[in-house]
């Protein structure tokens, strides 16, 4: 059979279905369990596949997981940068931080995972590499946006530049996620980041400049 008579695009789109099947299975059983805990049989029962379905896309439970994370984490930076594009040149500093808490801390289930990630890869340079990659491109998103309001927007000198303060914001993100995963209160979690970023970002005032 050829491309030409429509057998070859329908296997790449099932193939490419079992893949998405298998991740968002493994992403609800990791979430639940923590990686490290999971087999690939659990992972299968969940997606309602057989190991073969499992093996003809990934060669290990290692390489599902961190191919989640990176499915993950491309679609978390794209709608941070998504949520940082609505302004016009200068920047709404309490609508662009309502829009990226929104964004950030919509799931808890995305933060244990993440965490279970950390774990995983302090203990695996190349895995590290791949989590210093996803935090460099959202402190890119944050930084590239407020680097284009210079001029319409003052930031706090004692962040420096906007790399400086694009750091700040995905600190403050993170010591935020801290207290979210012991007591699982998005909305506490989400209040206080929405202040603590508006105190970074205007020196306190609630107000650009």
């Amino acid at each position: 059979m050829t491309a030409e008579d429509g057998t070859a695009p329908r296997v790449t789109r099932r193939r490419a279905r079992t893949r998405a099947n298998l991740l968002d299975a493994a992403f609800a059983v990791f979430a639940a369990k923590g990686f490290g805990r999971v087999s690939i049989e659990e992972v299968c029962e969940a997606a309602g596949y057989s190991r073969g379905a499992f093996y003809s896309n990934f060669a290990t439970l290692d390489e599902l997981f961190f191919a989640l994370y990176r499915e993950r984490a491309d679609l978390i930076a794209g709608q941070v940068a998504d949520a940082l594009a609505q302004d016009g040149p200068g920047l709404d500093v309490p609508a662009s931080v309502d829009r990226v808490a929104e964004v950030l801390l919509l799931d808890v289930d995305w933060l244990l995972v993440k965490t279970d990630f950390l774990v995983h890869a302090a203990r695996d340079p190349a895995v590290a590499q791949a989590l210093l990659d996803h935090r460099a491109r959202l402190r890119e998103a944050v930084a590239d946006r407020l680097g284009r309001a210079r001029g319409h927007t003052e930031l706090p000198a004692a962040l420096g530049d906007a790399d400086g303060a694009a750091r700040a914001v995905v600190a403050a993100y993170d010591g935020v996620t801290t207290q979210l995963l012991l007591d699982k209160d998005v909305d506490a979690a989400r209040g206080w980041l929405k202040q603590l970023l508006t105190a970074l970002l205007t020196d306190g005032s609630g107000a650009p400049g």
